[in-house]
């Protein structure tokens, strides 16, 4: 009878135990962790051991890496949970919910965690833009080097040179925009024997086009054109420069920012910069007519040409389907300036 007394004791002992433990201790579904409602330690499925504080809330099915910690009232998401199992490196910071503010270590310490707010972003822009807007001094320009870039000796579209003396013919250099599609233009002009598209008007001596974009050589992306003056007029040549850019954007040309992105006109002998300037005039009359602004075009000359990389060379011709970023204002510019 004792032994019965005592057998039952034991059987009411150990129900006694089990049921606290059941009542306190986590919760599992398959191997996994549901919800822990208090401080302990369990193994998962790996067998590892995991500390888990107070009030965590662990995602159903989730599965946490060895000696991983969660922080007090933090909800872990099955993404967190399953990034520290596949062996996310224990330097990295687990957020403490949806919390950025700080984040929990590996050895329970806490760090602050990296943020970018977009304030800091917008500064950051801010000053990328403004220092491409800025012209370089031929004391902060980039020196560049002596060795030419190296370019194809006929053009892609009508096989004449590209380079050379090209007798009986004239040159000028004209800037608006992206070269690609200014240069195109160009060359579908009857009269306009070759175009090439290069760098001018800036400091760095042989530049590559990575230089030109830093906005640290000052050279604007042009196209020179050579043409028979025997077959087309250069006051046409300038009638298409004007209408087919907007020459008042100052260094930019629409979406493309930038010093090498400026209108420019860079003439070969006195005549040819006379008209120039005489067809600014005219032009910026009409633009005022229409409402627009004060041409900022530079006119000038004795530039030297540096040719661009052979990729850049009848660039649209290559790929018909590539950029243009060519957009006039809609004003017509008037035609019969003579040089006097």
């Amino acid at each position: 009878m004792v032994r019965l007394w005592v057998s039952l004791g034991v059987v009411f002992a150990v129900l006694m135990v089990v049921g606290m433990s059941l009542r306190s201790g986590p919760r599992f579904s398959g191997g996994s962790a549901v919800l822990v409602n208090s401080d302990t330690k369990f193994l998962n499925k790996s067998d590892s051991a995991v500390s888990i504080d107070r009030d965590a809330t662990v995602s159903r099915d989730a599965t946490v890496s060895r000696d991983a910690t969660v922080s007090r009232d933090a909800t872990v998401s099955d993404a967190d949970s399953q990034g520290l199992a596949s062996g996310r490196s224990s330097s990295e910071p687990l957020l403490a919910g949806d919390s950025a503010d700080e984040a929990l270590l590996h050895d329970g310490s806490t760090a602050p965690a990296e943020k970018t707010s977009s304030l800091d972003i917008a500064q950051e822009l801010l000053l990328m833009k403004s220092t491409k807007l800025q012209m370089p001094t031929a004391e902060n320009a980039l020196r560049g080097r002596e060795q030419a870039i190296e370019i194809s000796v006929a053009h892609y579209v009508n096989g004449n040179p590209l380079a050379g003396d090209f007798p009986g013919m004239q040159r000028i250099a004209f800037g608006m925009g992206c070269f690609w599609g200014a240069e195109r233009l160009f060359w579908e002009i009857d009269g306009v024997f070759s175009t090439a598209v290069g760098y001018a008007g800036g400091f760095t001596k042989n530049p590559t086009y990575e230089e030109v974009c830093s906005g640290a050589t000052g050279h604007a992306e042009v196209v020179l054109v050579i043409y028979d003056p025997q077959k087309i007029s250069l006051d046409r040549l300038f009638q298409v420069f004007w209408e087919n850019h907007d020459p008042t954007q100052g260094m930019r040309q629409g979406n493309d920012v930038g010093t090498q992105y400026r209108s420019t006109i860079y003439c070969y002998d006195d005549d040819q910069l006379q008209l120039a300037e005489e067809s600014l005039k005219v032009f910026q009359q009409s633009l005022r007519a229409a409402g627009f602004g004060t041409i900022s075009t530079e006119v000038t000359k004795s530039q030297p040409f540096y040719y661009a990389e052979a990729y850049h060379q009848q660039y649209l011709g290559k790929q018909p389907w590539g950029y243009c970023g060519l957009a006039g204002t809609g004003v017509t510019c008037p035609t019969g300036l003579k040089v006097k």
